[in-house]
């Protein structure tokens, strides 16, 4: 595999496909940059899934966030991007993606996009005392 930026996403099969568990993934060196300035902007990611029968293989994943890094995007645009290729590489039950934006004109972005299986329902959460 490269360890040059790269936009493939490989994957391996769900180890234990017949049951719903959370997949919880933090990425804190995203770089892009300002589609309107050319600055770069710099978010943490955080990925969350069900998966199905694919799962995201880790350095294919770090590859792939690497790739943006010289690419201008607004921060909206990225995220459902990441959103959108990673589900089409994985199929999952369930799908969260959130990007932390640092400042930027005072102001800090935080982008959430989702993608649900259709059919799928997730478990009802647990509670212990």
């Amino acid at each position: 595999m490269s360890t040059k930026p790269s936009k493939d996403l490989e994957t391996f099969p769900n180890p234990h496909p017949e049951r719903d568990y959370t997949i919880r993934m933090e990425i804190p060196e995203f770089t892009c940059l300002c589609p309107k300035t050319g600055q770069p902007d710099f978010a943490i990611f955080y990925l969350d899934y069900v998966p199905d029968q694919r799962c995201v293989e880790l350095k294919a994943l770090k590859l792939y966030m690497w790739s943006f890094r010289d690419e201008g995007a607004f921060h909206e645009a990225v995220t459902n991007r990441i959103l959108a290729d990673l589900v089409a590489a994985t199929d999952p039950r369930f799908m969260r993606v959130t990007g932390k934006f640092n400042v930027r004109g005072g102001i800090y972005t935080q982008v959430i996009a989702e993608h649900r299986k259709p059919g799928w329902t997730p478990p009802q959460r647990v509670e212990l005392p």
